[in-house]
């Protein structure tokens, strides 16, 4: 692995591609909360991990369209339910993803001296925490009908189950579904139990979705989209948090 810039970077909100009107993604963080466990007789500190969190900061350009369809309008609606934010470090197959379910609890406007004008976003984590993945879509992908993707080699079989979260940003059709499959061999692939996305029939729309905590992740693995009633194009993003010690939420 070589180290890499923050160039070719996107970012996806609740089924909305921000990716061209963010400056800046000023921290990507999570984690369990550090709980002191400290007896009297310490010299130092103790402790153990508490509480997963996670958030997702951001400062954004100002735009407005008026058919509702602009970064203002999607941030400034300051929505009181969760939204799935997705960071894609770069947008190559494969490539890191962070992921969140969260509450945006803010969308605070400065106009500097210069005439910038910016606001400051902050998306605090509800119900779990940050999640690092990989991609399997390369960064967006539009399908015209159903499809086997391009799988990703994750190096080994992990038995501590999985979590995935989808993006849809646009869509022409009656309905599509998105799965993630898995194999042994990169030749027999098949459905991941808990691994299949509700289906959609309209964008914007983003899901969350996890196994079981013990189910065994094969090594490869690939998105795959079907349908009943027929879809002639379906642009979106899929991240597989693949666990490499046991998790809990």
């Amino acid at each position: 692995m070589s180290k890499s810039s923050g160039l070719g970077d996107n970012l996806y909100i609740a089924g909305f591609d921000a990716s061209g009107d963010i400056s800046a993604i000023s921290n990507v963080g999570g984690g369990p909360a550090a709980l002191d466990f400290t007896a009297i007789n310490k010299s130092a500190f103790e402790r153990q991990g508490g509480l997963r969190d996670g958030r997702l900061e951001m400062t954004t350009y100002f735009n407005h369209v008026q058919a509702g369809t602009g970064t203002h309008e999607k941030l400034s609606a300051l929505p009181r339910t969760d939204v799935i934010l997705t960071y894609c470090r770069g947008t190559a197959l494969g490539n890191p993803a962070a992921c969140l379910v969260a509450k945006q609890i803010n969308y605070d406007g400065t106009r500097a001296t210069d005439g910038a004008f910016t606001f400051a976003v902050s998306a605090q984590a509800n119900g779990y925490g940050l999640g690092w993945g990989q991609q399997l879509t390369a960064g967006l992908r539009t399908d015209s009908a159903a499809t086997n993707g391009t799988s990703i080699d994750t190096t080994a079989s992990v038995s501590f189950g999985a979590q995935a979260y989808l993006q849809v940003t646009a869509m022409t059709g009656t309905d599509a579904t998105v799965k993630i499959q898995d194999s042994a061999d990169n030749v027999s692939f098949a459905d991941v139990a808990g691994l299949s996305f509700t289906q959609v029939t309209a964008a914007p729309a983003s899901q969350r979705i996890a196994t079981a905590s013990g189910a065994t992740i094969r090594r490869y693995l690939r998105a795959v989209t079907v349908t009943t009633g027929g879809f002639t194009s379906l642009t979106f993003n899929v991240v597989v948090v693949k666990n490499q010690v046991a998790v809990s939420f």
